[in-house]
């Protein structure tokens, strides 16, 4: 059933005779329902595009433009495409009737019409483009929410960026493309220095707001085409599909310099300065599991604590097979 109130309903009346506009006028709004008019094809198209009514009662026979081609026109517009249209017809002829329910009307009666058998058809046809849309919306609705749904299973929470099981997913996509058509990428391993020292010296909270502030650098400097996530704690992993090794390394030094240059400011007083060490590794011909591409930027990310922070250290595997 309809929730709204009948009055709530706006009906489109399209006859050429003014005593029919007249009758079925009365009979409407004595139930309740708001009423517009027309008393031509073409005025009934300019009606329905500046009152979007919520149903239409639509005379067969006028002259010039026929209740045929104005059903048939408007359904050929997706705007109003939905608005039914119930044909009030003084031709019993079946051809006639058949047109009708093939230019799209959802119904029609007959003159002379009996005023109760033209309030049910009405409030039928308004009842079921009431449980049309609610569907539609529920169906948009649901949509939405196993979107929103996707999204919190495969983010982290903190930072917005894929977790490490999604990570973990799209790497073994890009890593079977590679294998199946010789394509090639390359993978950052990217650390913060000294984190747990920012996490003891200001809190928890200002080391989450550090990581946040963090990856909206790195993000900054990533194409459409990458994709990357937090791999745990302060440690994450960007994919560069269609990157060698050489260009890989050009991206993870822009990374690390913004982000040695950049200061974030917590709670307007305090300033905190980053600094990221990064492993670059790529893909290789023989490489059949990801793991193998992580192993070696896991590594040469240790070298590059080892010498000291703050750089970038490509795997020297990687660097041999000329990626």
């Amino acid at each position: 059933m309809i929730s709204s109130k009948p009055e709530k309903c706006l009906i489109l009346v399209v006859d050429d005779l003014i005593e029919n506009l007249q009758l079925i006028a009365f009979i409407l709004e004595k139930r309740g329902y708001e009423t517009t008019f027309a008393t031509s094809g073409q005025q009934a198209l300019e009606r329905v595009e500046s009152a979007r009514p919520d149903l239409i009662l639509l005379d067969f026979m006028m002259p010039y433009m026929n209740g045929l081609e104005v059903c048939e026109r408007l359904k050929a517009n997706p705007d109003v495409a939905e608005i039914p249209i119930i044909f009030i017809t003084a031709s019993h002829e079946q051809e006639h009737l058949i047109q009708a329910f093939e230019r799209g009307a959802v119904d029609y009666i007959t003159k002379p019409f009996n005023t109760p058998e033209l309030l049910a058809r009405v409030r039928t046809h308004l009842d079921l483009k009431y449980t049309r849309e609610q569907l539609k919306k529920s169906l948009r609705d649901q949509a939405e929410l196993t979107k929103e749904l996707q999204k919190l299973a495969n983010t982290d929470p903190l930072t917005g960026v894929w977790n490490r099981r999604h990570l973990l997913t799209l790497c073994e996509r890009e890593i079977n493309r590679s294998c199946r058509y010789n394509r090639f990428f390359s993978l950052l391993m990217l650390d913060l220095d000294r984190f747990k020292q920012v996490n003891d010296i200001y809190g928890h909270s200002v080391g989450d707001e550090v990581l946040i502030a963090m990856t909206k650098v790195v993000e900054n400097s990533l194409r459409n085409v990458d994709f990357w996530g937090r791999f745990g704690g302060e440690e994450f992993v960007v994919v560069l599909p269609e990157t060698n090794l050489e260009s890989a390394v050009e991206v993870a030094e822009r990374i690390r310099k913004t982000l040695e240059k950049t200061v974030i400011t917590i709670q307007e007083e305090k300033q905190v300065q980053i600094t990221v060490s990064i492993g670059v590794s790529s893909y290789q011909l023989e490489d059949t599991k990801i793991d193998a591409v992580l192993q070696r930027a896991d590594k040469a990310l240790y070298e590059a604590k080892n010498q000291g922070r703050n750089r970038v250290i490509a795997d020297k595997y990687s660097n041999r097979q000329g990626s």
